[in-house]
Protein backbone atom coordinates (compact mmCIF):
# COMPACT_ATOMS: atom_id res chain seq x y z
CA UNK A 1 0.00 0.00 0.00
CA UNK A 2 1.22 3.48 -0.83
CA UNK A 3 1.39 5.88 2.11
CA UNK A 4 2.29 9.57 2.13
CA UNK A 5 5.77 10.13 3.53
CA UNK A 6 4.74 13.31 5.36
CA UNK A 7 1.58 14.05 7.30
CA UNK A 8 0.41 16.52 9.90
CA UNK A 9 -0.79 14.56 12.93
CA UNK A 10 -2.60 17.67 14.19
CA UNK A 11 -4.42 18.05 10.85
CA UNK A 12 -5.50 14.40 11.06
CA UNK A 13 -6.88 15.06 14.54
CA UNK A 14 -8.61 18.30 13.48
CA UNK A 15 -10.05 16.72 10.33
CA UNK A 16 -11.51 13.81 12.34
CA UNK A 17 -13.11 16.27 14.75
CA UNK A 18 -14.52 18.36 11.90
CA UNK A 19 -15.81 15.29 10.06
CA UNK A 20 -17.68 14.26 13.21
CA UNK A 21 -18.98 17.78 13.71
CA UNK A 22 -20.08 17.84 10.06
CA UNK A 23 -22.17 14.69 10.12
CA UNK A 24 -20.02 11.56 10.22
CA UNK A 25 -20.13 9.44 13.35
CA UNK A 26 -16.94 8.89 15.37
CA UNK A 27 -15.78 5.66 13.71
CA UNK A 28 -16.45 7.01 10.22
CA UNK A 29 -14.65 10.28 11.00
CA UNK A 30 -11.52 8.47 12.22
CA UNK A 31 -11.43 6.19 9.17
CA UNK A 32 -12.09 9.04 6.73
CA UNK A 33 -9.43 11.31 8.21
CA UNK A 34 -6.79 8.57 8.25
CA UNK A 35 -7.68 7.45 4.70
CA UNK A 36 -7.55 10.93 3.20
CA UNK A 37 -4.56 12.35 5.10
CA UNK A 38 -2.35 9.36 4.42
CA UNK A 39 -3.69 9.33 0.81
CA UNK A 40 -4.37 5.61 1.07
CA UNK A 41 -5.24 3.82 -2.14
CA UNK A 42 -8.21 2.05 -0.60
CA UNK A 43 -11.83 2.54 -1.66
CA UNK A 44 -14.15 4.94 0.10
CA UNK A 45 -16.10 1.86 1.18
CA UNK A 46 -13.70 1.47 4.12
CA UNK A 47 -15.54 4.45 5.61
CA UNK A 48 -18.83 2.61 5.08
CA UNK A 49 -17.35 -0.41 6.86
CA UNK A 50 -16.99 1.79 9.94
CA UNK A 51 -20.65 2.89 9.86
CA UNK A 52 -21.91 0.20 12.25
CA UNK A 53 -19.64 1.07 15.16
CA UNK A 54 -21.00 4.42 16.45
CA UNK A 55 -22.43 4.77 19.93
CA UNK A 56 -20.79 1.57 21.07
CA UNK A 57 -21.58 -0.68 18.06
CA UNK A 58 -24.99 0.07 16.61
CA UNK A 59 -26.03 2.27 19.54
CA UNK A 60 -25.62 -0.61 22.01
CA UNK A 61 -23.26 1.62 24.06
CA UNK A 62 -20.50 -0.99 24.25
CA UNK A 63 -17.01 -0.34 22.83
CA UNK A 64 -16.46 3.34 21.96
CA UNK A 65 -16.99 3.78 18.23
CA UNK A 66 -13.97 6.03 17.84
CA UNK A 67 -11.77 3.24 19.19
CA UNK A 68 -13.44 0.73 16.85
CA UNK A 69 -12.72 3.05 13.92
CA UNK A 70 -9.15 3.48 15.12
CA UNK A 71 -8.58 -0.26 15.30
CA UNK A 72 -10.02 -0.63 11.80
CA UNK A 73 -7.72 2.14 10.54
CA UNK A 74 -4.70 0.45 12.12
CA UNK A 75 -5.72 -2.74 10.35
CA UNK A 76 -5.33 -0.99 7.01
CA UNK A 77 -1.64 -0.50 7.80
CA UNK A 78 -0.79 -3.51 9.92
CA UNK A 79 -3.49 -6.12 9.31
CA UNK A 80 -3.22 -9.32 7.35
CA UNK A 81 -5.14 -10.77 4.44
CA UNK A 82 -3.68 -14.28 4.48
CA UNK A 83 -4.07 -16.97 7.12
CA UNK A 84 -0.90 -17.63 9.04
CA UNK A 85 0.65 -14.25 8.23
CA UNK A 86 2.67 -13.42 11.37
CA UNK A 87 2.30 -9.67 10.84
CA UNK A 88 -0.98 -10.02 12.74
CA UNK A 89 1.14 -9.84 15.90
CA UNK A 90 2.17 -6.27 15.08
CA UNK A 91 -1.46 -5.40 14.40
CA UNK A 92 -2.55 -6.83 17.75
CA UNK A 93 0.23 -4.93 19.53
CA UNK A 94 -0.68 -1.54 18.03
CA UNK A 95 -4.40 -2.18 18.62
CA UNK A 96 -3.65 -2.83 22.30
CA UNK A 97 -1.49 0.30 22.38
CA UNK A 98 -4.45 2.35 21.11
CA UNK A 99 -6.79 0.65 23.59
CA UNK A 100 -4.51 1.31 26.55
CA UNK A 101 -3.78 4.89 25.48
CA UNK A 102 -7.44 5.79 25.06
CA UNK A 103 -8.45 4.20 28.35
CA UNK A 104 -5.98 6.47 30.14
CA UNK A 105 -6.26 9.59 27.95
CA UNK A 106 -10.04 9.92 28.17
CA UNK A 107 -9.81 10.45 31.93
CA UNK A 108 -12.55 7.93 32.67
CA UNK A 109 -10.50 4.71 32.65
CA UNK A 110 -13.04 3.11 30.31
CA UNK A 111 -13.73 2.17 26.70
CA UNK A 112 -17.43 1.46 27.13
CA UNK A 113 -19.63 4.15 25.57
CA UNK A 114 -22.19 3.64 28.33
CA UNK A 115 -19.58 4.65 30.95
CA UNK A 116 -17.98 7.39 28.84
CA UNK A 117 -21.34 9.12 28.31
CA UNK A 118 -23.24 8.26 31.50
CA UNK A 119 -23.48 11.86 32.72
CA UNK A 120 -24.98 13.10 29.45
CA UNK A 121 -28.49 13.06 28.04
CA UNK A 122 -27.63 11.65 24.65
CA UNK A 123 -31.10 12.34 23.26
CA UNK A 124 -30.28 16.03 23.68
CA UNK A 125 -26.82 15.63 22.13
CA UNK A 126 -25.04 16.63 25.33
CA UNK A 127 -22.30 14.06 24.65
CA UNK A 128 -21.31 15.38 21.24
CA UNK A 129 -18.47 17.73 22.22
CA UNK A 130 -16.88 15.06 24.40
CA UNK A 131 -17.22 12.50 21.61
CA UNK A 132 -15.74 14.92 19.07
CA UNK A 133 -12.77 15.30 21.44
CA UNK A 134 -12.45 11.51 21.83
CA UNK A 135 -12.61 11.08 18.04
CA UNK A 136 -9.72 13.52 17.69
CA UNK A 137 -7.71 11.74 20.38
CA UNK A 138 -8.09 8.40 18.61
CA UNK A 139 -7.27 9.75 15.13
CA UNK A 140 -4.23 11.53 16.56
CA UNK A 141 -2.94 8.38 18.29
CA UNK A 142 -3.51 6.21 15.19
CA UNK A 143 -1.55 8.76 13.15
CA UNK A 144 1.25 8.85 15.72
CA UNK A 145 1.54 5.06 15.65
CA UNK A 146 1.61 4.94 11.84
CA UNK A 147 4.17 7.76 11.64
CA UNK A 148 6.38 6.02 14.19
CA UNK A 149 6.12 2.51 12.74
CA UNK A 150 6.67 3.54 9.12
CA UNK A 151 9.28 6.15 10.02
CA UNK A 152 7.29 8.92 8.34
CA UNK A 153 7.63 12.67 8.82
CA UNK A 154 5.19 14.43 11.12
CA UNK A 155 5.20 17.90 9.58
CA UNK A 156 4.03 19.39 12.88
CA UNK A 157 7.36 18.41 14.46
CA UNK A 158 9.35 19.31 11.33
CA UNK A 159 7.89 22.83 11.38
CA UNK A 160 8.35 23.27 15.11
CA UNK A 161 11.95 22.04 14.99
Amino acid sequence: MNIKNEVSVQKIKKDAEELFRGGFFCSEAVMSSIRSNFALDVPEEVIAMASGFPVGIGRSKCLCGAVSGGVMALGLFFGRTKQGDPKVEKNLAVAKELHDYFKEANGKNALCCRILTKEFDMSKGEHKEQCIHFTGLVAEKVAQIVVREFNLVNTDVAQAG
